[in-house]
């Protein structure tokens, strides 16, 4: 193909219902991870806990999948000629989506748990900002308040939104420079996102020497593999839908992931087993050392490449992983999720208050069932009346 052409088959555009399955599956497995956190299961001797300990893969997955639909309409403007996405009406959507909900958040835990601090507008300023990763010596123990630790991924992902637009721009101008042949344009976007996971890597190195500078772990360079790694399903989403010939290597791939979903599958529960041993250090205590953070995020970007690949290149027809991935019950849990990752650590500690249970205690499904159903209830809540309501805010800015 010598030009740039749009070619734009019946299933190229639209929503792609097995990705909110990937969504809910995320969201609950942070939920495990954290009840099984909280009741001390994650930490016994064994596989059991072991495979426990390891569920906040689950993050990278989110970082992934955000890479994915996010650039996905960057890509397709570069390579199938779609129209090109406008920034402003971008920012607003994403705020729309993400701080309403997420404040309403912040205000409940603070005022159940951190009432010494309510009148400390600088600590609210930087709650409410999504800028608590960047303080390096907080009032609060951990990641942030009590109820809000979570949120460290939160404030990854919007500097993810923020600095995507500018990401997109500069990798559409390297693309160009290889003219407007389509497979030069997307072999030059997956160089150019090889080269922003490398900055992963990079930073690894940072946080170590020339001393070890734990706080550098929540920030967002180190998560870059993620994104990049959904960036690129998102460029060969794009190519295959650019170019109709079927012995192009974007249709190629397509052809292979959607005939073997269960080797993908496979590889990201073995790479999952392997990150659950001593390979990726000491649980709970933090990354021991500049190896286990390095194969940690090797481990956890193919988990969750290997997860989405399927996913985002599914078997035609009633396939198994469309009845996985694309039911009512999964559809209806990734349309919550985001209320699911917000409430959790609220109904976690509502939970072990009103039983009066020591942290780091009790039994995890015992724990783990009433925990859902709490967090269920509030994502559900929270989705009908503060989400759905905000997003009629989209049209303000187009």
């Amino acid at each position: 193909m010598n030009s740039l052409v749009r070619q734009t088959p019946p299933e190229a555009d639209g929503h792609l219902d097995t990705l909110d399955g990937v969504r809910a599956v995320a969201s609950f497995a942070v939920l495990v991870f954290h009840v099984a956190s909280e009741s001390g299961a994650a930490m016994r001797d064994g596989f059991g806990g072991a495979l426990l300990s390891r569920g906040d893969v689950a993050v990278p997955i989110f970082f992934a999948l955000s890479g994915l639909l996010l650039y996905r309409p960057y890509a397709a403007s570069l390579l199938r000629g779609d129209a090109p996405v406008r920034t402003r009406a971008y920012l607003w959507k994403r705020a729309v989506r993400i701080l309403p909900a997420y404040w309403l958040v912040v205000v409940t835990a603070m005022l159940i748990w951190s009432r010494d601090h309510l009148s400390d507008g600088w600590s609210w300023l930087t709650l409410l900002t999504l800028n608590q990763n960047y303080v390096t010596e907080p009032w609060w123990y951990g990641l942030g308040p009590k109820g809000l630790a979570q949120m460290w991924s939160l404030s990854v992902e919007v500097a993810f939104y923020i600095l995507l637009p500018l990401l997109a721009a500069a990798l559409a101008a390297f693309a160009r420079h290889g003219g407007a042949d389509v497979h030069r344009r997307a072999r030059r976007l997956l160089a150019g996102l090889g080269v922003l996971a490398t900055l992963s890597f990079g930073w690894m190195l940072l946080t170590y020497y020339p001393q070890y500078r734990p706080f550098l772990n929540s920030w967002p360079p180190r998560s870059a593999v993620f994104f990049a790694a959904g960036m690129a399903l998102a460029v060969m989403l794009a190519w295959v839908h650019a170019d109709p010939d079927e012995n192009s290597p974007a249709r190629r791939f397509r052809r292979a992931a959607s005939a073997s979903p269960g080797s993908w599958w496979l590889v990201a529960a073995l790479a999952y087993a392997v990150a659950a041993s001593p390979v990726t250090g000491t649980r709970f205590l933090g990354i021991d050392g500049i190896w286990s953070g390095l194969f940690e995020l090797a481990l956890y970007t193919v988990v969750a490449l290997c997860l989405l690949v399927p996913a985002t290149f599914p078997p035609p027809g009633d396939s198994l992983v469309k009845r996985l991935l694309a039911n009512p019950v999964m559809s209806f849990l990734g349309r919550i999720s985001y209320g699911v990752f917000l409430w959790q650590f609220a109904a976690i500690y509502l939970w072990y208050g009103f039983t009066e249970q020591q942290p780091f205690s009790g039994n995890f499904l015992a724990n783990l069932v009433p925990i859902t159903v709490m967090t269920l209830a509030m994502a559900t809540l929270t989705y009908r009346y503060v989400e759905r309501p905000a997003r009629r805010l989209n049209h303000i800015v187009r």
